[in-house]
């Protein structure tokens, strides 16, 4: 069964591996190698490039270039290829799959919105057989278009935003170097959070150690980083000092929250590469088993309508019973 984009063609028919598929008027404007990437997974960019080059892959039966532009109603060749099992997608879990199906907060024709589960990578890679996107893919094999719109680190839960169309990547992607979107992050950190610290504006640098570990620094040749903060609760009654506060990063660097949040001295519980060990192991001792920063809300314009909606993503049990804790010790 094909495609509905794709068809063979009598030219092909001694060679059932190849494939001719039709460029819709979504997918316009992108370059013929990240195509080929999304339609070739697991196959190497160099690869791509020597398909190309070889002139297995046609467009409009006609030699191309990686970095051609394609336009609604291209009909492009391609090509059988063959790749080693490790460089395959790996097949997910299915007991993963299936718990995915529960964290969808919202979904209609062009996007889907997740409550990305604390521990489970965005993407697969480094080591990681299994992440976020290539869970929704199995989920949603009928799907052509599955694409992460940003991202969230291995550990932080919440709110994660998934397109279906590339037209709706594009826009949600404007809206997010508009500063259009609204996040809202929870994390409970160390000490009594001033009242006066609204903001910190500290310029970030992502730095690789010699173990291969990332790290990012506030440095003044980093880029511009900008993130507000509001204090939600205090614990006055507990014998450990944190505060619940509200992140809202206006940049999306990495590591952001938790490095703007340790600069100024309140590094976020549960953080193992920027926090504080016995702070860290007094909140063990409620329950704490890891990072405390959960992407709560994200409001955005629908790329379609127009319309502005909010979604959000309650606590994980873990994060509310060592808030409940913190409130009744």
């Amino acid at each position: 069964m094909t495609h509905p984009n794709q068809s063979t063609t009598a030219t092909d028919a001694t060679n059932p591996g190849v494939r001719w598929y039709t460029v819709d008027a979504d997918e316009a404007g992108q370059r013929l190698d990240n195509f080929l990437l999304a339609q070739l997974k697991g196959v190497p960019k160099s690869m791509i490039y020597r398909i190309v080059r070889k002139g297995e892959v046609r467009i409009n039966k006609k030699r191309c270039k990686p970095d051609q532009r394609l336009a609604a109603g291209d009909e492009i060749r391609i090509p059988p290829v063959r790749v080693a099992a490790k460089q395959s997608l790996p097949n997910p879990k299915l007991e993963k799959v299936a718990e995915l199906e529960g964290c969808i907060l919202y979904e209609d024709d062009i996007m889907l919105v997740v409550n990305k589960p604390s521990g489970t990578a965005v993407h697969g890679g480094s080591g990681l057989s299994f992440g976020l996107i290539e869970g929704l893919r199995a989920l949603r094999p009928q799907a052509k278009f599955l694409e992460l719109v940003h991202r969230l680190d291995r550990d932080t839960s919440g709110v994660l935003l998934v397109a279906k169309k590339r037209s709706a990547l594009r826009a949600l992607h404007e809206q997010l170097r508009d500063k259009q979107m609204e996040k809202i992050y929870l994390a409970l950190v160390y000490g009594s959070w001033p009242g006066k610290i609204k903001s910190v504006d500290a310029p970030l640098q992502k730095n690789t150690l010699q173990s291969g570990e990332r790290v990012v620094r506030v440095a003044d040749t980093g880029k511009p980083s900008l993130t507000k903060f509001r204090v939600r609760e205090r614990f006055p009654q507990s014998e450990i000092n944190a505060t619940l506060v509200e992140a809202s990063p206006i940049t999306g660097r990495t590591h952001q929250i938790r490095v703007h949040a340790q600069c100024v001295g309140h590094p976020i519980a549960g953080d193992t590469k920027y926090g504080i060990r016995g702070f860290d192991e007094q909140l063990q001792v409620l329950g704490l088993n890891r990072l405390f920063l959960h992407a709560q809300s994200l409001t955005i314009q629908h790329p379609k309508t127009g319309e502005p909606l909010r979604f959000e993503a309650p606590l994980d049990p873990n994060l509310q019973a060592v808030i409940n804790k913190l409130r009744n010790s």
